[in-house]
């Protein structure tokens, strides 16, 4: 009973923000993300009859704390589905910078989805195990479908699982991703969210937002949809920015990416900045113009990546397995 599955993090469009059940982590409102490749997650599950306990490894240390808590409510909710008791071995790796903005959990919590699913013989559809991948993180939804994808909100399973979007904008989007360390608490800034005076006006405005992004998904329109995805940006900032903690993730080099965009885009260049909760930076342009943006990015003094459209989450093949 194991199986290894590759994910890729998300990078959210229109972003969640706060949770109405932090057990099940079911969101207040829909959100929509891309899936960003090569970066990835890979993780291997084995439900072993033979351990004393479950055991889970990330990037090679051993996981406890809060960070097992989250792995243990995917892994308990894949026992139950599956009618087992069996303890897991979990090991896991990253091919990009952890708990600096991208996305991460999302890619990890959706490959540990994939891979005990499959470990444990389920026979799922993919947005079925976006709702196993949610107990985790629910970010993590939108990582089981990949690409584009939307996460309704609902107050069950059945309701709050995410669903793939179709775009032409795949092949051509191009991300430069650009660096800027700087640790994130990002459960906490969602715990608090709605005690800031700005989640209600967030909540009236997100619903038009997330109708908007869809349309101008299926309509390729790259300007409208990565438009949006920057202010959604700022209206995210705002909103952790005003709760108890008054939580500023933004670094110096992190405005410094923004006026490069901005500048780039008096230019004459589609491009558009988006941060999730963190400093780093990803910054959407198109095939055409991606060495141009990634040159002006870099000339911030940051590290990048350069990025394309990431497929759904996937089981490999018995000799990828990380054990």
């Amino acid at each position: 009973m194991k199986a290894t599955a590759k994910a890729h993090p998300i990078q959210g469009l229109v972003k969640y923000h706060g949770m109405r059940d932090e057990e099940l982590r079911l969101p207040y409102h829909d959100s929509i993300s891309v899936c960003t490749a090569p970066s990835h997650t890979v993780t291997t599950a084995e439900f072993d009859p033979g351990l004393d306990e479950d055991v889970y490894v990330i990037d090679g240390d051993q996981v406890g704390g809060r960070g097992a808590e989250r792995i243990d409510a995917v892994v308990d909710h894949v026992r139950e589905l599956a009618g087992i008791d069996h303890h897991v071995r979990f090991e896991s790796e990253n091919s990009f910078p952890t708990n600096i903005g991208f996305g991460s959990s999302s890619s990890g919590f959706a490959a540990a989805a994939r891979a005990l699913t499959a470990a444990a013989d389920l026979d799922m559809t993919r947005p079925e195990i976006s709702a196993v991948a949610r107990r985790g993180s629910s970010s993590a939804a939108r990582a089981v479908t990949g690409a584009f994808s939307h996460l309704r909100t609902g107050l069950n399973d059945e309701d709050c699982r995410s669903e793939r979007i179709e775009t032409d904008l795949e092949d051509d989007l191009r991300v430069v991703a650009a660096e800027v360390p700087a640790y994130k608490e990002t459960e906490e800034a969602h715990r608090e969210a709605a005690d800031s005076h700005m989640f209600e006006a967030r909540m009236a405005h997100i619903h038009g937002q997330i109708a908007e992004a869809r349309d101008a998904l299926r309509a390729g329109d790259f300007d409208r949809a990565f438009e949006l995805a920057e202010h959604d940006s700022l209206s995210l900032a705002a909103t952790t920015m005003t709760g108890p903690a008054g939580w500023v993730y933004w670094q110096p080099r992190t405005i410094e990416v923004f006026n490069a965009v901005r500048d780039l885009r008096e230019a004459g260049v589609p491009v558009y900045f988006s941060v999730d909760t963190g400093a780093s930076v990803y910054v959407n342009t198109t095939a055409d113009h991606v060495d141009r943006v990634e040159a002006a990015v870099a000339d911030c003094g940051v590290d990048t990546h350069v990025w394309g459209v990431g497929g759904p989450a996937r089981v490999l093949e018995a000799d990828e397995a990380l054990f």
